[in-house]
């Protein structure tokens, strides 16, 4: 069983930065991907960003340039850098690795933390 548990949301007025972390614990394999998704009120959740073990990333269009995903292996965590923060940036923001073994797929949710951006 892996568990994922997400730090560093808060409040933050318009133009500010933001540091996620997320740090997995339990059986973690090498092939996995890890990724931040985010679900604002209202609105269906989203991907925001996502980076492979071999440090592949992908971004949502809509944060490209102003969020920076990383990883670091060795520790299990994985890190948004939010930079340029808009009010439509504010939602909860959680934490998920999936992948691949011989036993089957494996995918895991944080519960998330909120990000709140004032205008």
């Amino acid at each position: 069983q892996v568990q994922l548990v997400e730090s560093g949301g808060g409040l933050v007025q318009a133009g500010g930065s933001l540091r996620l972390s997320c740090a997995a614990s339990g059986m973690i394999f090498n092939s996995n991907t890890m990724g931040w998704y985010r679900q604002a009120p209202g609105k269906q959740r989203e991907l925001v960003a996502t980076i492979t073990a071999l440090r592949i990333t992908n971004y949502a269009n809509s944060i490209k340039g102003r969020f920076t995903i990383s990883r670091d292996n060795a520790k299990n965590t994985v890190y948004l850098q939010m930079d340029s923060l808009k009010p439509e940036d504010t939602a909860v923001y959680y934490c998920n690795i999936k992948g691949w073994t011989l036993s089957g797929d494996f995918d895991y949710w944080g519960q998330g933390t909120q990000v709140t951006v004032s205008s």
